[in-house]
Parts: structure tokens; C-alpha cells; sequence
């Protein structure tokens, strides 16, 4: 197979980790017969500081004509300390995922079994979870008109939807959902909010056409406490964008660290993949960073993007044995044992490569 990968390191903890995932796709290509060529291009505060842009016409284009794209981070301290800035990263993920049409974002919560201890929530709880979240990501609030008071003491966002947004991204979420235990939990807020009904609504109707799937509706609040009481109950979650990119983060958790969870943001076309952990600047260039995400996010890349399911598997077999082993970045570590052995960002990602360069393949 040939693909050609766009790789945009962005801000932070970005470049540190992308380095780490475009080698495993480098092996991958040796161990398992493919051609992978690379282009890379700026977006967030970098693009920001050469260009002026977040999200350059250049980086654009590169997209546009790329099979995948491999993301790091986007983000800098000064923007979270002044929010009078008008220009920011973040506007260029916004807009590159408007662009590209990717209405659906991918989180899975893979807990590997390795690291029940590092999560603060009891290991009997957590064993055998396996959530896979569907987070709509082109529209909500982070999309709607919003409005700043001349007098500058009142503003407002809102929190829009169209039912062909939500259609679409309940079909993707009930089609894997066929694939895995055939649960789907729709999270809204439809007590309270319009937007939320006509979600609801609109998930009501799809789910007529999967009546092999079993559906539930909680409302978000609920859904929050639900899923640290009992994550092991849920299966495929659909939500909307706020809300999912709060649930998300709650679940990082379940997996023991931000460090830990890839994410595919996809549509109809090229598929944009990043680890969720953002740009960490606190631990910028001081060899802290978990490459492990970013590595799962090629994973992702790999079998959503690419179909290539036994390549995948091959990665996240190399992390397992990686922690089967007892090697741990210090997110993930157990401070309360000296059995494990705290790696850095770069002896982790060698230590990926060595597991994964040991896989056999063989072309039948």
C-alpha cells in the first residue's frame, strides 16, 4: 500500500510525540511491505508566530491532498493569560476540521490491564472496560455565532445543530456500535436545552434502522457520574461537541493518563489523527511527554484511515508488551512502588520501535 501522511507537530509537547508516531509508521512500512511518504506544515501558535495565520493557505492545501494526517498539539500559555487576543491556535483546528469536513471525532478508552493502578479509580471498577466515544465536531457551541456587549459585560455563544449533523455522525456511531457489543448511549441535555431535543429527536429516529442495536439516552450530568461509577456499562457513547469534549477528558482518567488516548477525527475524506492530551507546555522540551498516544493515534491511522487492521494490532501489541514489561513514562507511573521503570519521551518511543520491529509478517 502506498499513502502519503501529512504530519503537523503544532505547539508544545506536539513536535516531541509526532516524532514518535511517524517512526512507527515507518516501521510498519518496513515490517509489513508499504510506502509511506511524509510531508510536514505548520498550524497553531508556531504557524501563528511565522505567518500570522494559525492554519497557513499552505498547510491547507497540504491537507487537502494528503490520504492521513498525523497531529500533535496545539496551544501556548500566553493565550490561556490574555483572552483578548483575537487571533489564536486554536482557531486553526476549528477551521482545518471545518475544512476537511470532519464531523466525527473518534476517542476510544483502551485500558490496558497494565495500568489499572494508575488510574485513581478502583481497579474492580475499571477492568474490562472498552468505551468507543463519538463526538460530533463541526457544530455546537464551539461553531455558533457569538457576541461580546459593546460594554463588554455580557457575551454569548450558540449552541446550534442541524439534523443532518447529527444524522450523519449517529449513523457512523450505530454502524460501529454493530461492530462491537451492539450498545449505544446517546448524551444530551434535552430537559433543558432546544438544541438537545432536536438531538434526541433526531438519534430517535436513526436508531430505527438498528433495532439490532440497544439505545439509551442519559443526560449529560448523569452520563458524567455514570461513567466513573460504572464505565464497564457503556459501549458506544454519541454526544454532541461540548459535551463530549468534557466526557472525553473525565475518561481520560479510566485510562490512567491524557498520555494514553488517540483519537481519529474523520468524515468523508482525509482523517485527522492526534493524541487528546494537548500542548503541555509545563513539560515543553524536558523529555516528560508520553509518546504512547501519539503512537496509538498512527494505530488509529492505520486501521480507521487505512483498513490495515493486522498493522495495527501489531502497535498496540508493541505497547502492551512495552508495559507488560514495566516500563512506564512518569504520568503513568506508580508513585506509591518502585517496581516499574520510568522512561523519557525519547526511550519510551525507541523502546515502541524495538517491540515493533520484532513483529513478523508474512505475506500470504
Amino acid at each position: 500500500m502506498t499513502k502519503h501522511i501529512l504530519v503537523i507537530p503544532g505547539d508544545g509537547i506536539g513536535p516531541e510525540v509526532t516524532h514518535w508516531g511517524k517512526a512507527a509508521l515507518q516501521q510498519i512500512a518496513t515490517t509489513f511491505n508499504h510506502e509511506f511518504s511524509f510531508d510536514e506544515a505548520l498550524m497553531g501558535h508556531a504557524a501563528i508566530e511565522a505567518t500570522g495565520n494559525p492554519l497557513p493557505d499552505e498547510t491547507l492545501a497540504k491537507a487537502k491532498q494528503s490520504d492521513a494526517i498525523l497531529f500533535g498539539a496545539v496551544g501556548h500559555a500566553k493565550y490561556d493569560n490574555d483572552p483578548s487576543l483575537k487571533v489564536r491556535p486554536e482557531q486553526g483546528l476549528l477551521k482545518i476540521r471545518k475544512e476537511l469536513g470532519l464531523y466525527a471525532n473518534l476517542r476510544p478508552i483502551l485500558l490496558f490491564d497494565e495500568l489499572l493502578h494508575a488510574s485513581s479509580i478502583k481497579p474492580m471498577i475499571l477492568k474490562g472496560t472498552d468505551i468507543l466515544f463519538f463526538r460530533e465536531l463541526t457544530g455546537d457551541v464551539y461553531f455558533g455565532e457569538k457576541i461580546r456587549s459593546e460594554d463588554r459585560n455580557s457575551a454569548s455563544d450558540l449552541m446550534i445543530y442541524h439534523k443532518y449533523e447529527i444524522e450523519r455522525i449517529a449513523h457512523k456511531a450505530y454502524e460501529a456500535a454493530r461492530q462491537r457489543r451492539k450498545k449505544l448511549c446517546s448524551v444530551d441535555k434535552a430537559n433543558v436545552l432546544e438544541s438537545s431535543r432536536l438531538w434526541r429527536e433526531t438519534v430517535q429516529e436513526v436508531a430505527k434502522q438498528y433495532p439490532d442495536v440497544q439505545t439509551e439516552h442519559l443526560f449529560i450530568d448523569n452520563a458524567a457520574m455514570q461513567l466513573i461509577k460504572d464505565p464497564k456499562q457503556f459501549d458506544v457513547v454519541l454526544t454532541g461537541n461540548l459535551f463530549g469534549d468534557i466526557l472525553t477528558d473525565e475518561a481520560s482518567q479510566i485510562a490512567g493518563s491524557m498520555g494514553m488516548l488517540a483519537s481519529a477525527s474523520v468524515g468523508d475524506g482525509t482523517g485527522f489523527f492526534e493524541p487528546i492530551h494537548g500542548s503541555a507546555h509545563d513539560i515543553t522540551g524536558k523529555d516528560l511527554a508520553n509518546p504512547l498516544a501519539s503512537i496509538l493515534s498512527v494505530a488509529l491511522m492505520l486501521e480507521i484511515g487505512f483498513g490495515l487492521k493486522d498493522e495495527a494490532k501489531a502497535i498496540v501489541n508493541a505497547i502492551d508488551k512495552v508495559l507488560k514489561e514495566g516500563f512506564r513514562t512518569n504520568d503513568i507511573a506508580d508513585s506509591t512502588t518502585n517496581r516499574y521503570k520510568v522512561l523519557g519521551t525519547a526511550e519510551m518511543g525507541k523502546l515502541v520501535l524495538k517491540f515493533l520491529s520484532q513483529t513478523t509478517f508474512t505475506n500470504s
